[in-house]
């Protein structure tokens, strides 16, 4: 990030860079709030103008003037979010403070326009199926949500809501940012990093050097828990991380306290649902879904939950026999189950992460698969420089072969990969420029990892768990960059929660189709490719310990589903969180007697997705899209599905003509298409069938849970 600019505000003006990539080195993070304001009063006044247009509603003067207010803002909100998330210096933090409650209220004043909404409303219906249908039931379905139609005082009282939420919000993920940094783990005595390698001993020495301490320091994920134990060989070491970790945000006057916070949200989130006719939050959530309702969800979930928990109670039996009997607490159970797993798949993992260099997995994993599938190459742009120093930017360039488009340029990537102290944690896809044709923008987005940055002169080294995640955020980034739409409303991934991640968890499956890994799976240093044996170790690993992984996950999603089910009334009786994570996860079928050393993916003081994301009530979408992805993948790699009849047989490792084919009809029926479609039927028409979750259950091994 760069300082103050005195000679001109680089983003008053389109970027004149290719596809308008904001020119970083020209922004200062002093002009980001007086330009937001700017673009703030620009939008009110051209939504003024719309309102006031003495001619009658038509199309060009209502919806395509609404579609292109607010460039000027969104160019800045581009730039704020990003640096929120990519480098929260005091100094950007504070920007997204005063910018996050602005912002809010200036949004409810658009969805409560009375003016604007009597002018949509007053449009003719659209054709059936076409864009500007979709686009008509967006804004009218969101003038609805929004509170158009309530009274003066409901409307007031949405509005205060809608900004205090956003206050907190905000509030949330900088104390848990606070939080997190607090709880890293100081180590000055070496005996107890016993079990972790020389290198990752190097890595947590440099960070305590970055700290200004002497000796190791720990730093922690967002997750409970942390990689880290499955190393540590001290019992005392790994309980010491893991309290760490559980604790954050938690109470008692703690750094980054998140208690009170999230507490207000929920009040406040049951008595927003309840102005707008809905039960609860989940209730008003569920309905924008593609599940429809929380019967749907309910369904699911209780499918997989009993399974689960078995599956996890027999993996933790394995893990106490490992143990030689002793007891086994949450802090020691991924430490034996890595132990088990190396020894029954005889995979050394450091041994394996040597054929995972990420600069390979990025260019000869995920970005050949994408040539392969889709026709795209993805070739370096060093002329262009990113955000911070680490940024790499890279242009999307159409296949020759393509015959509307041979080598047209279709936008940029620019990659984030690795970890430093003022990221936020986890791993996530967003833009720059959404791709429109209404205003001739190309995609420009960014995706954001946080991977250990290696030592000078050598390369980051993958676990199987980040190879999927670079796999999973580039799928993100197809559905940006592959967009076709006319209207930015409808853009890449515009759309639902539980849609958004069926791209990205589609695009996983090609980390381990045996075409993709040959290509990638080198070692650093020999080049040689990763031995045939070790190959299928490889791909069991991937599926090794569902049951746990399963069950931290459904117990993250009861947990946030039981917080959003609440009423306005029974919300403002809550007081322990504790308390009442303990209850809710009894409830679900997670308590202690059952599963004594097993914490949810995320609790509720650090429960980012839910109380600083867009993921409240939403968090199960993730398993949601799992359904169409371990349904959907079929239509790749079943040759009869490919060609669209649908048919049950075929082989995996088709040629490369089927998956061209595939590759293709997914990309024109769902990866173009925005939210320009009902997601029911573009899934059907790729699939050839209705989605069904058993081919999940037996992924996951759980196929006993279908009646």
């Amino acid at each position: 990030m760069t300082g103050h600019n005195t000679q001109f505000n680089a983003l008053l003006a389109p970027s004149e860079l290719d596809h308008e990539l904001p020119d970083f080195a020209a922004v200062s993070v002093a002009d980001l709030v007086p330009t937001f304001r700017t673009g703030v009063v620009d939008q009110q006044a051209e939504i003024a103008a719309i309102v006031a247009n003495p001619d009658d509603p038509t199309w060009e003067n209502t919806m395509d003037a609404l579609e292109a207010s607010g460039q000027l803002l969104d160019r800045v909100l581009a730039i704020v979010f990003n640096y929120a998330g990519t480098d929260a210096t005091d100094e950007v933090i504070a920007v997204e403070e005063t910018v996050a409650p602005e912002l809010a209220e200036h949004i409810s004043r658009i969805n409560l326009d009375a003016g604007l909404f009597a002018r949509v409303s007053a449009l003719p219906q659209q054709p059936d199926g076409s864009e500007n249908a979709a686009l008509l039931a967006y804004w009218l379905r969101r003038f609805r949500r929004g509170g158009a139609a309530l009274g003066e005082d409901g409307r007031a009282e949405l509005r205060a809501i809608d900004t205090r939420l956003a206050e907190l919000s905000t509030r949330f993920g900088r104390n848990l940012v606070d939080a997190t940094d607090a709880a890293a783990v100081h180590v000055t005595d070496e005996g107890d990093l016993a079990g972790l390698s020389d290198g990752h001993r190097t890595r947590l020495a440099e960070d305590a050097a970055a700290a200004g301490k002497d000796g190791w320091l720990i730093r922690l994920g967002l997750p409970s828990v942390q990689p880290v134990i499955e190393e540590l060989d001290d019992p005392a070491m790994r309980a010491r991380v893991h309290e760490a970790s559980l604790h954050r945000g938690h109470g008692g006057g703690a750094v980054g306290d998140n208690t009170e916070v999230l507490l207000e949200i929920v009040r406040l989130r049951a008595r927003r649902a309840e102005l707008l006719g809905y039960a609860n939050h989940a209730e008003f959530i569920a309905e924008e879904e593609t599940a429809g309702s929380l019967v749907e969800v309910d369904d699911l979930l209780g499918k997989l939950t009993p399974a689960a928990v078995a599956n996890a109670a027999g993996e933790y039996k394995r893990a106490v026999d490992r143990a030689g009997g002793d007891e086994v607490t949450g802090s020691d159970w991924p430490y034996w189950a890595a132990k088990l797993r190396a020894e029954e798949l005889d995979v050394d993992e450091a041994e394996v992460k040597k054929y995972f260099p990420l600069d390979r997995v990025l260019r000869d994993g995920a970005f050949f698969a994408a040539q392969r599938l889709y026709g795209i190459s993805v070739v370096p742009r060093d002329d262009l420089t990113g955000y911070h120093p680490d940024v790499q930017v890279w242009e999307v360039i159409e296949s020759g072969d393509d015959p509307v488009r041979p080598g047209e340029s279709l936008g940029l990537l620019l990659t984030d990969m690795y970890a430093r102290p003022t990221k936020r944690g986890g791993a996530w896809m967003s833009s720059f420029v959404d791709q429109n044709n209404l205003l001739g923008q190309s995609p420009v987005v960014v995706n954001v990892l946080n991977i250990a940055k290696p030592a000078e002169g050598e390369q980051a080294l993958l676990t199987l768990d980040e190879v999927a995640t670079v796999f999973h955020e580039f799928g993100h980034a197809l559905h940006g960059l592959l967009s076709d739409v006319r209207y930015p409303s409808l853009s890449g991934t515009n759309v639902p929660r539980d849609f958004v991640e069926f791209p990205s968890q589609i695009n996983e499956n090609w980390a381990m189709e045996p075409e993709v890994l040959a290509n990638y799976a080198r070692h650093v240093d020999t080049g040689e490719p990763l031995p045939e044996e070790m190959v299928a170790s490889v791909r069991e690993q991937a599926a090794w310990g569902q049951g746990f992984a399963t069950s931290e996950y459904l117990a993250a999603c009861w947990l946030d589903l039981a917080w959003h089910r609440l009423s306005a009334r029974e919300a403002g009786q809550v007081s322990d969180v504790a308390a009442f994570e303990a209850e809710a996860l009894e409830t679900a079928g997670f308590g202690a007697g059952v599963l004594p050393a097993l914490a949810p993916r995320y609790s509720s003081t650090y429960f980012n997705h839910i109380f600083a994301g867009g993921y409240s009530a939403d968090y199960w979408s993730y398993l949601w899209a799992e359904v169409l992805d371990a349904d959907g993948f079929d239509g790749f790699v079943d040759t009869d599905a490919a060609h669209g009849s649908g048919g049950a047989g075929g082989a995996r490792g088709i040629d490369p003509d089927d998956v061209r084919f595939a590759g293709d009809r997914f990309r024109r029926m769902i990866l173009s298409r925005g939210a320009t479609i009902d997601y029911d039927d573009a899934f059907w028409m790729f699939r050839g069938k209705q989605r069904s979750v058993e081919p999940l259950l037996r992924r996951r091994g759980l196929a006993g849970a279908v009646d």
